[in-house]
């Protein structure tokens, strides 16, 4: 059995799932078509938690508050890495989708996702935050290996350790390329 044939049991019965990953590795475009898929409710973490018009980031204590408010619904899918609010997250998944293509299919993907809505609000973000990208985030997207990898490690092995005594193991499940992610959305039969 592949890790695709695994995967889509582990999704269809989990009613909570976080998609995580580098910026530009198509977290939201598999969470949008998964939610389409599995009738999971999309959340986006930039569009629905971080950001007010103009890119003004809303304040931490509102952030986790909407959080915690989206998180305790029976059903749904979020897209966005987030380590800030792993702790109000994590508890209440059922299944976690890790991608992690190489860097330069992340870069590719921000750049020509930057063309493709540039000046315009793409879905995923709030009405008054048009697409952006800036050398800072192409640099986060270089270094997400090395920088920011070994926290979600950590933090995903301090909550499974935490867990382990009192429930079953959150299934974390990493796709590494984009075909991956193209036969899992067909195993699971594309929404119409």
């Amino acid at each position: 059995m592949n890790i695709i044939s695994d995967l889509k049991s582990t999704l269809v019965e989990a009613d909570r799932i976080l998609v995580i990953g580098c910026p530009g590795s198509g977290k939201s475009t598999l969470a949008k078509r998964l939610s389409r898929t599995l009738d999971l409710r999309y959340i986006s973490m930039d569009r629905d938690f971080y950001w007010l018009p103009g890119w003004r980031k809303r304040s931490r204590e509102e952030i986790d508050r909407l959080i915690a408010e989206a998180v305790a619904e029976e059903r749904w899918i979020m897209d966005g890495t987030g380590l800030n609010s792993f702790h109000l997250r994590l508890p209440r998944a059922e299944a976690v989708i890790w991608l992690r293509p190489p860097r330069y299919t992340c870069l590719y993907g921000a750049v020509s996702r930057t063309f493709r809505y540039f000046g315009r609000n793409r879905p995923e973000l709030p009405p008054g935050c048009p697409e952006r990208l800036s050398l800072n985030a192409l640099a986060y997207i270089w270094n997400f290996e090395r920088d920011a990898v070994p926290l979600i490690k950590v933090a995903l092995r301090e909550h499974i350790d935490s867990i382990a005594t009192h429930s079953p193991e959150v299934p974390v499940l990493q796709l590494k390329s984009r075909r991956q992610m193209r036969e899992l959305l067909d195993l699971l039969g594309r929404p119409a």
